[in-house]
């Protein structure tokens, strides 16, 4: 009996060698046929796209740097007049700024209490999860610009459609990660409120939110500084703030390049800026919680 096993032994390894790479070699010819079909797809795609494009983007390459090349030497030209210009096209970086902030808040809000409805062991209508989160990937689902275009419709431009537009699609992004989050949280403070006859708010309030308050806040924060640049793009369709300057600015062409410069030196500070801050305080949030 033991010559059997000890004679079986050395097949049985090279059986489940030979098992394992038969399988690597599968998975790398899967992988293989999947690059291969991905990168026919791109260049299908591509060449579609440029056959129906009204220029032709290798007729057009050639070009590229044209237009940047124009606003950077009149901007240069004109660099004396920059710091007033700076000065001039501030205020509209404060509304840009405002609706970026009071969107985040908002959606925030919305985003908790999608998550909280949406979440195994945290919903107060267990049966009502699926219809939450598809209330959540609807929201997240429809770009900002297109929900602004057809408030902008309704309401006429300004921020205000910048607003709401940014607002909806961040409650539907932040109520995904805030879902992910209160799913990993302890279900022990829930239970034992609920043991003295807590209501269903006063469990989230005092049992969950504290838990996931420090990751909440990190990708609050990180959200902001996405509808930073959301709410300078949305401009351009007539949402107010500095994108519509902006727009206005590339419009109008040559004359006019070095307010066009001045906005991108004013909203590139103000993006770089509030990444570093926001990353700092995310950081802090983080390390604060692992400790």
């Amino acid at each position: 009996m033991a010559d059997v096993s000890i004679g079986s032994a050395p097949q049985s390894v090279n059986t489940i060698q030979s098992e394992y790479m038969a399988q690597v070699q599968r998975r790398r010819l899967y992988s293989g046929l999947t690059l291969l079909i991905f990168v026919v797809l791109m260049v299908a795609g591509f060449d579609i796209a440029d056959s129906r494009n009204a220029g032709g983007f290798w007729d057009g390459i050639a070009n590229i740097g044209a237009y940047p090349g124009d606003v950077l030497s009149e901007a240069w030209e004109k660099r004396a007049d920059l710091p007033a210009l700076i000065a001039k096209y501030f205020p509209a970086l404060i509304e840009t700024i405002n609706i970026a902030a009071v969107s985040t808040i908002i959606g925030a809000c919305g985003g908790v209490v999608l998550s909280l409805l949406s979440t195994r062991g945290l919903a107060k209508w267990p049966r009502l999860i699926p219809l939450f989160r598809r209330i959540s990937d609807i929201m997240r689902a429809v770009p900002e610009i297109v929900i602004a275009l057809v408030l902008i419709f309704v309401l006429g431009g300004g921020p205000v459609p910048a607003m709401i537009a940014i607002a909806i699609h961040t409650a539907g992004a932040l109520g995904k990660l805030f879902s992910e989050v209160s799913e990993n949280a302890d279900l022990k403070p829930v239970e034992g409120l609920a043991s003295t006859g807590a209501s269903w708010l006063q469990r989230m309030l005092l049992g969950v939110i504290p838990q996931v308050a420090p990751n909440y806040v990190s990708y609050a924060l990180l959200r902001f500084e996405i509808n930073i640049r959301a709410s300078a793009i949305l401009g351009f369709v007539g949402a107010g703030g500095i994108g519509y300057e902006l727009r206005n600015a590339m419009a109008w062409g040559p004359g006019r390049f070095d307010e066009a410069a001045a906005i991108f030196i004013l909203l590139f500070s103000t993006i770089v800026f509030f990444d570093q801050v926001s990353s700092r305080y995310r950081n802090r949030l983080t390390e604060g919680q692992a400790q």
